[in-house]
């Protein structure tokens, strides 16, 4: 499959049941990303953020790779403007600004989607990759899955959050080695080390993530909200901050008709019937 195909054949949508699907397509690649396709994600996840259709979100790819990083060869890079006679090819700044614009942009987009985001890891998951699924809310990976670290192996230093994701996830010196070695990360270790929240026989990773994406999107959708937004405020607030923040989320979430709805169901003894508002 080429390149040159339309970017919705390539990042593939479909919503059903209140669930969004996002899926890199393009398996010749092992879905390394390009920034075309980044940006169709990071837009995709913003419509479904905003969407009270929309009540979860699944991210995943098609073939054996789930993303094995970025693909600046794959086309999508805007223009560079014009520069002025005997200036650099790169300016100090040039490199800060491409990551603020584009992998990290990526990365905040799932961590800042209004609705759960779960991965379901595939295949391979490497560099800006695995960083994609790391700062997704939940994790199911497929057997043969493997996350790698993979900056060192070219020299690099990880970009796309991933000292800012990994050391709180895992702590220090497990992120030091993963990202000092570079060594690839079977799914059953990822689990071990609590990157990942299950592990399911290939064949069964989407009907996996289908039913817990149903869950979720049978779920009060505002209050998930919520509490993702507290859990994620948590890993750099103090006390003090943290029970500022959770005093907020109980005040808007107590004027959601699901919260009233959950505490009516409650009294009269039966199923709540939450409709994600």
């Amino acid at each position: 499959m080429s390149n040159d195909r339309p970017l919705d054949e390539q990042v593939l949508f479909r919503c059903q049941d209140g669930v969004a699907w996002i899926t890199l397509n393009r398996p010749e690649a092992h879905n390394a990303i390009t920034p075309d396709q980044r940006n169709r994600v990071i837009d995709l996840l913003a419509e479904a953020g905003a969407d009270l259709a929309t009540r979860a979100v699944v991210l995943t790819a098609t073939g054996k790779g789930f993303c094995t990083g970025a693909d600046l060869r794959g086309g999508g890079q805007a223009a560079s403007p014009a520069r002025p006679a005997g200036a650099p090819e790169r300016a100090v700044g040039d490199v800060s600004r491409m990551l603020r614009i584009g992998a990290q942009r990526l990365i905040a987009a799932i961590l800042d989607c209004e609705k759960p985001v779960i991965a379901a890891v595939n295949g391979t998951a490497a560099g800006i990759g695995a960083h994609m699924a790391l700062a997704c809310d939940l994790v199911l990976a497929a057997r043969s899955a493997r996350f790698i670290e993979v900056f060192v192996r070219r020299g690099l230093v990880p970009d796309g959050g991933g000292a800012y994701l990994l050391p709180r996830l895992i702590g220090l010196h497990e992120t030091k080695e993963l990202m000092f070695f570079g060594d690839s990360l079977p799914a059953e270790r990822a689990a071990a080390l609590g990157l990942v929240n299950l592990v399911v026989d290939d064949d069964r990773l989407e009907e996996v993530a289908t039913e817990w994406a149903g869950r979720l999107a049978a779920g009060p959708t505002r209050s998930i909200a919520l509490t993702k937004w507290l859990v994620n405020r948590s890993l750099e607030s103090d006390r003090a901050a943290a029970f500022d923040d959770e005093a907020v989320a109980q005040e808007l979430n107590m004027g959601t008709h699901d919260a009233q709805e959950g505490v009516a169901s409650f009294v009269e003894r039966r199923d709540p019937q939450f409709r994600g508002w």
